[in-house]
């Protein structure tokens, strides 16, 4: 018996934690000291007020006529889409 086998008959795992489903991931992006950015497991897109963008210094959005109706039923027209933006995390 090893001591993988030995833990699971004794019940001396730890304890499994549940999903978190959000959580903060530190990054870096040129002109911010700080930055925690929310990572949410169920999120397919992420919105960002267009002000927050361009304090960011990231490239040109690629514009979009797309509407947006969200879970607490209000809407948002995005001005532009981004796809494959690099920034570095931890």
């Amino acid at each position: 018996m090893n001591e993988h086998c030995s833990a699971v008959i004794l019940n001396k795992l730890p304890r499994k934690l549940g999903d978190p489903r959000k959580f903060l991931i530190p990054c870096e992006f040129s002109g911010m000291d700080k930055c925690l950015a929310l990572a949410d497991l169920d999120a397919s897109i992420n919105l960002m007020p267009l002000s927050v963008w361009e304090g960011l210094s990231l490239p040109k959005l690629t514009p979009s006529c797309m509407t947006l109706k969200l879970a607490d039923r209000s809407v948002s027209k995005p001005i532009g889409i981004a796809k494959d933006v690099s920034f570095k995390v931890g």
